[in-house]
């Protein structure tokens, strides 16, 4: 099997800021969770359906779930994203073409690091409200939201990544 380069890549500005943003949200998730369980009730939703409403519910302690599984996909991701020559590419890494791919990719990764936080942080976040009565689900904004945050960008990092092959 033909080995892939290994390369060292260095933050550019909009790296450090997808990675600080990250960690914010993640901030941001554990302190929203932590500030408000006092105030939920005991039983809260635990599952919503594809058009937003609660359709599971259990105690309040399951709110913790959700910014631990942020919390485990962000490290997760963060792990990941120093071995860029694992990663699956739409074409052949070369060592001409490494840098420009393993950027591109790594990138990618931020970006989805921070927009799988902020949704777990919205979904946390509507729990709290309809907890509190002041929601009756995630709203039918949330899917359309959340699937234009994954797949636009998705889309146009793959269209960057075959356009770098081709140069």
């Amino acid at each position: 099997m033909n080995e892939r380069p290994r390369i060292k890549l260095k933050l550019t500005t909009t790296d450090r800021i997808f990675e600080v943003l990250g960690w914010a949200f993640i901030i941001a998730v554990w302190i929203l969770t932590i500030t408000q369980f006092k105030s939920l009730p005991d039983t809260i939703p635990i599952h919503f359906s594809g058009a937003g409403h609660a359709d599971g519910f259990g105690g309040k302690g399951y709110i913790f779930g959700l910014p631990l599984v942020a919390s485990i996909l962000f490290i997760g991701l963060t792990i990941l994203n120093k071995f860029p020559y694992v990663f699956n590419y739409p074409t052949k890494i070369t060592n001409d073409n490494a840098l420009q791919q393993y950027t591109n990719a790594t990138r990618m990764v931020r970006y989805l690091k921070c927009i799988v936080v902020f949704i777990f942080g919205l979904i946390a976040l509507q729990t709290i409200r309809y907890g509190n009565g002041q929601t009756k689900g995630l709203g039918v904004w949330f899917v359309p939201l959340t699937l234009g945050l994954i797949f636009i960008p998705f889309i146009y990092f793959v269209v960057v990544s075959v356009k770098t092959k081709k140069q």
